[in-house]
């Protein structure tokens, strides 16, 4: 199968072999989960997890804890070992990479000169950076019931945020399925295509990413019952921003900036198919959401003061972080979920013939019940009772605000190997109304959702950056020190094509035309658009040296006009 243009995965022979092992493993699981069964010693198991899992009344808790128990109840799988026995050698499969990168623009960066890339970018008009990393990838211990990996990424450079980007630090620990991570880890984007896709909605690649306590199941997993068509993953994390100095410099204290602020992400993924009948259609589906809250909220005000809001961090907070809950610090009558919550459901249709795939997916943000549910909470009382639910009514706003894609890939294919095609609706966000119900108005309308945007926190960003969707234009282009997004109401088309026209030589294009509007608070005087380019090749030189080139181009008023060109080389091996 031809390589994934810029793609950051590396396939090696381990990786092939762990996941053929992960097929045999998951079959000898299942005939295991049915001896249990018939000897009666899953019963008690089984009970226990049915009460704990119906004493629960949030849905979406039920569905997070289904993706996680294979990784908690996985020392109850068989698991065969391969011929690796003993200590874990830490120095075996150490790999190293030293990369160099210039960007020259006539202006600010282009944007797929700067987005998607982790956040290890800059819109400065002459920037650069020098950087050198380790890792030892949990695939070297694949035939291991335990797996220990780890990694740290520094670059040195110069027109960026900071003078030295720590772009990896972590450690890993695998058992079984279940993979543990602590610390700042790149992590792919889910059901797209990294490298040719204009970004995922809520968890993207576009920012740097947060330092984190992360425990997943990263592969999908097969259940013990469902004859091999179901599958499941996921994953729960928690962790801490780091932008907070920067935040002061950009806004110099006189615009809404935060401190201290705490990080959750949650994910689900649950997928029909079987591979190993050979059935070429498969559907995966998805729940992605995540928070900040906690920490420290500075407002300041006309009158040269400064409003202080500081978050909760206790023990209830983290819990109302996985499960929506609560309200924000000096919230009274009227109350939102304790700090800023958002979502996406996630689908994808995929068929894979003999020599091509091809996919349909859709990603649907949401911020608020209005947006993920379609539903609202009014139909409020009268008199007395002005504030006691009566009735509730549904489908009461539009089914908008969707990213729908295409993919398809040629297995076999040199020039034209993916091809992706996106089409982004953000404009309505529940409405342009919005007003909480009095005492003479049972109604509530819950419009102007404001994407990426929050009263109290920075909005979803991290230095800068969006940590969904790069069309959503970052806080880094703002010039007025606000840390928000200045424009979340558009619709963009994205083209992304890739190929390998030689076993050396690669290349992606794409290719974005977006129309904006704003924001509902602040409208553009006119509807904007914006036009992206970029044509990238990679040049597979011997000895692992690799040279990538690129040219980029923004034309309209979203992102302002300019081009430039990008020049990387990279060198990786392992340490003998």
């Amino acid at each position: 199968m031809p390589e994934q243009v810029g793609s950051y995965a590396q396939t090696t022979s381990c990786v092939v072999f762990h996941q053929t092992n992960l097929q045999e493993k998951a079959y000898l699981t299942s005939c295991k989960f049915k001896q249990w069964q018939k000897n009666g010693k899953i019963n008690e198991i089984i009970l226990t997890s049915v009460r704990c899992i119906t004493s629960m009344k949030h849905y979406l808790a039920t569905f997070l804890l289904a993706c996680i128990m294979p990784a908690i109840t996985a020392r109850a799988q068989v698991w065969r070992e391969g011929g690796e026995h003993g200590k874990i050698k830490l120095g075996k499969g150490l790999g190293y990479t030293l990369e160099a990168q210039a960007t020259i623009s006539s202006a600010q960066t282009p944007l797929w000169l700067n987005a998607n890339k982790h956040g290890l970018s800059s819109l400065e008009k002459t920037n650069g950076y020098l950087l050198a990393g380790i890792e030892r990838p949990l695939a070297t211990d694949s035939t291991r019931r335990w797996g220990l990996g780890y990694g740290l990424n520094m670059a040195l450079t110069q027109g960026f945020t900071s003078r030295i980007v720590v772009d990896q630090a972590f450690v890993q620990a695998r058992w079984l399925y279940a993979t543990l991570t602590i610390g700042s880890k790149r992590h792919d984007m889910e059901l797209k295509n990294d490298a040719l896709s204009s970004g995922s909605q809520l968890l993207g690649i576009n920012a740097r990413p947060v330092p984190q306590v992360r425990l997943a199941l990263p592969d999908y997993w097969t259940l013990p019952f469902g004859n091999g068509w179901l599958h499941l993953k996921g994953h729960v994390a928690y962790g801490k921003t780091t932008d907070d100095n920067w935040q002061k410099r950009f806004t110099g204290q006189q615009r809404l900036y935060t401190e201290n602020v705490l990080y959750h992400s949650k994910a689900g993924y649950f997928m029909i198919g079987n591979p190993e009948r050979f059935v070429p259609l498969s559907l995966e589906l998805g729940l992605e959401m995540a928070s900040t809250f906690g920490g420290t909220s500075y407002q300041p005000l006309d009158d040269g003061t400064v409003r202080v809001i500081r978050g909760r961090t206790g023990v209830k907070s983290f819990w109302k972080a996985f499960l929506p809950g609560g309200a924000d610090v000096g919230e009274t009558t009227y109350q939102n979920a304790e700090g800023n919550q958002l979502g996406a459901w996630l689908a994808r249709l995929n068929y894979n013939a003999e020599t091509w795939k091809f996919g349909l997916y859709v990603d649907k943000y949401f911020e608020d019940h209005s947006a993920m549910l379609q539903v609202d909470y009014d139909g409020y009382g009268t008199g007395d009772e002005w504030m006691q639910k009566k009735k509730r009514r549904f489908m009461i706003y539009d089914f908008k605000d969707w990213m729908f894609g295409a993919e398809l890939n040629f297995k076999y294919g040199r020039w034209i190997t993916d091809v992706v095609l996106e089409y982004l609706y953000t404009k309505y966000q529940s409405g342009p109304i919005y007003h909480d119900h009095t005492k003479t108005i049972a109604d509530h309308l819950g419009g102007q959702d404001n994407y990426y945007n929050h009263y109290i926190y920075t909005g979803w960003q991290h230095w800068g950056q969006v940590m969904g969707n790069p069309l959503y234009r970052s806080p880094l282009y703002n010039t007025n020190g606000n840390i928000n997004v200045a424009n979340n109401r558009f619709t963009a088309w994205h083209l992304g094509i890739g190929g390998k026209p030689t076993d050396e030589l690669s290349y992606r294009f794409l290719a974005t035309y977006q129309n904006g509007l704003g924001t509902y608070a602040e409208p553009f005087d006119k509807k904007e658009y914006n036009v992206s380019l970029m044509l990238e090749g990679s040049y597979q030189l011997p000895n692992e040296w690799n040279v990538t080139a690129a040219l980029g181009a923004d034309m309209g008023r979203i992102l302002g006009n300019k081009c430039g060109v990008q020049l990387t080389v990279a060198k990786k091996g392992l340490f003998k």
